[in-house]
């Protein structure tokens, strides 16, 4: 099996074997210098050249190389094998933690230095060409699976895991001619912090009656990426509202971040400027509107937001930024609010369209449902009868349940923005939920205290915490029509 190392050992190994590159591929530089791979040098996410290390095709192994005189760096390392064979890599993408395999994952091999990705609301759609010039690419399916092929041969290939803004590269240490090279299963996943790779520049809000925060601690981010907004980590938190005789997480435990107390919510969502140095906005349910908290210039910098290539994820109450909002915000579903549904209540999931189709297979694979297409649920709302299937799309859903006390409603749904655009100037996307997702957290203990047991020990994903992973992942991906499958990107 392919082992990962470290990048660091990855330069070193490619320094030294540069001359056997040029000696191994007949395609070198006229002027005599050696090919190279995506040179540069760094942090986790960043280029490194490599190198061949030596001839490992001996006298009549039957395999020739590709490269002629108008390859480049790794492009020149590619094996033509024969009987139509070729050179895979292949394997399984996890989430941060390592645990839990992911869906619409991009993988390659680059060929150049990775450029930097830039923080805050930003348009780019799926057809934008990926960084380090990719000459070998793939997307995994819904068991997170991969086959990378027509990978160049040699040792110390670098490897790219890609979704939307997370990216983390790491490297083979060797790549075998004309089989296939599996991955260790566990080892190619997100990065958990900085060190590792680029993570989504996060804001999340807290609430009463949600503990969103505590899902990003489980899917595996580090507690060292949660800081306050001038501390450098990649998710800042702030301080929302709760109902009486509840309380919000308002600041970090001591010993993290010094036990610093959260900025308020309110003054972070009232500014465009705020909401638009960050890639994705989520926003925990706080039991009530609180409409004091959301004047008519949050709802406008929100939406502008969002318009502006923004990812926005709301919890349950948070529905007020849509009912309340500007513009055709109000149209994207019919808002009624009725009494709760029971803990249980079987939530069923929309296949009618292919992502809906993947996220009813992925919650097989994960553990969430026993019965295809189906999830039970604990402290389910409603606010939602049905969405506007012209500009949102159904993802879960519950037919009429009087066992349950519950009348039918869509129990998460979508939609791209800005709303009404050509689908391909969409770049913004929102997600809201009718469901207190993680009530199995403690809100209003100081973070992340409030994710773990008594033990100290973070608590398992429940059900319906995965399947809201799968959504945030989702969000964080180039937004495309929910109406058509994932493109896969094609290497040049």
């Amino acid at each position: 099996m392919v082992k990962l190392r470290d990048i660091a050992g990855w330069l070193l190994a490619a320094a030294a074997a540069a001359p056997a590159v040029t000696a191994a591929c007949s395609c070198g530089d006229p002027s005599g210098a050696s090919a190279s791979g995506a040179g540069g040098g760094g942090g986790a996410d960043q280029g490194a050249g490599s190198g061949l290390g030596g001839d490992p095709f001996p006298a009549g192994s039957g395999v020739s190389i590709v490269g002629s005189g108008g390859c480049e760096g790794l492009e020149c390392q590619k094996i033509a094998c024969p009987g139509g064979g070729t050179t895979t890599v292949s394997g399984t993408v996890y989430a941060p933690a390592g645990e839990l395999p992911l869906y619409n994952v991009i993988v390659y091999v680059p060929n150049r230095e990775l450029d930097p990705i830039a923080d805050g609301a930003s348009c780019e759609p799926c057809n934008v060409t990926l960084s380090g010039d990719p000459i070998a690419l793939a997307l995994t399916d819904t068991e997170g699976r991969f086959v990378l092929e027509d990978v160049p041969v040699g040792e110390d290939i670098p490897l790219v895991v890609q979704l939307g803004k997370w990216r983390r590269r790491i490297t083979l240490p060797k790549v075998e001619a004309c089989v296939d090279n599996p991955t260790v299963d566990g080892e190619v996943r997100l990065p958990r912090n900085t060190s590792e790779g680029h993570l989504p520049k996060i804001a999340l809000t807290t609430g009463g009656a949600d503990v969103l925060e505590c899902l990003l601690y489980k899917m595996g981010i580090d507690a060292s990426e949660f800081t306050p907004e001038a501390g450098g980590g990649r998710v800042n938190l702030f301080a929302g509202r709760a109902i009486e005789g509840d309380s919000a997480t308002s600041r970090y435990r001591d010993g993290l971040n010094g036990g610093a107390a959260f900025s308020p919510a309110r003054e972070f969502w009232g500014s465009l400027d705020n909401l638009q140095q960050y890639d994705m906005v989520i926003l925990s349910c706080e039991g009530s509107a609180f409409l004091a908290d959301k004047p008519e210039a949050a709802l406008r910098a929100m939406f502008d937001y969002a318009s502006a290539g923004g990812r926005v994820f709301a919890s349950h109450w948070h529905n007020t930024w849509l009912r309340l909002g500007p513009e055709r915000f109000p149209e994207t579903a019919d808002w009624d609010e009725g009494s709760d549904p029971d803990d249980g209540l079987p939530v069923l999931v929309d296949t009618t369209f292919p992502k809906g189709a993947a996220l009813r297979d992925w919650l097989v694979r994960v553990g969430a449902s026993t019965v295809p297409g189906r999830i039970e649920i604990d402290d389910p709302q409603h606010w939602v009868d049905s969405v506007n299937e012209e500009i949102a799309t159904r993802w879960l859903y519950n037919d009429a349940d009087p066992a349950f006390d519950a009348r039918a409603g869509v129990k998460y749904f979508t939609f791209n923005t800005p709303i009404g655009s050509p689908e391909e100037q969409q770049c913004g996307r929102f997600v809201y939920t009718d469901i207190h997702v993680a009530a199995t957290d403690v809100a209003g203990a100081p973070f992340p205290s409030g994710c773990e047991d008594r033990d100290g020990e973070i608590r398992e994903l429940t059900a319906q915490e995965k399947a809201l992973l799968f959504m945030l992942f989702d969000l964080s991906a180039c937004v495309t029509p929910d109406d058509e499958p994932p493109p896969v990107p094609v290497p040049r």
